[in-house]
Order: structure tokens, then sequence, then C-alpha cells
């Protein structure tokens, strides 16, 4: 099933916000894989916006970065 474009939109806002919340605490892109538990690949993914992924990993995300929801989806 193909992403609509504004579900494209919000995945690479999403990835963004992990990029610079990860660049701010100045983290790796394999550390930060390793704290949630990823291979360095998908984060890459991941900050490109080219993957969708599931809420769990978000809170993954979320929670390796001590940052708020607003500060990945805002």
């Amino acid at each position: 099933m193909s992403l609509s474009k504004q579900q494209s939109t919000q995945l690479k806002t999403f990835g963004a916000a992990v990029r610079r919340l990860r660049n701010a605490q100045n983290l790796t892109q394999e550390r930060l894989a390793e704290r949630v538990q990823l291979n360095p690949r998908t984060v890459q993914k991941i900050e490109a916006g080219d993957v969708n992924i599931l809420l769990t990993t978000v809170f993954r995300i979320q929670k390796a970065l001590g940052c708020r929801w607003e500060d990945l989806l805002g």
C-alpha cells in the first residue's frame, strides 16, 4: 500500500525531528540504533522519511532521546 502525499510529508517531518534531536545530543545513528534496538540502516531510513514505523518504535525513540511527543510530531 503506498502512502499518501500527506503521510509521506509527516514521515519526513518526523524523521527530520529525530535527526535534529539526535544531533543535539551528539549521538550517531549507530548509537541511537543501539538505544532503540534497531538496525542503523533503519534509523537512517526513519530520518530520511523513507519508512513507515510502528507506534512502539516511536515510543522507543522518544524514550531514547528523552523528548516530548511535541518535539517529534510537532
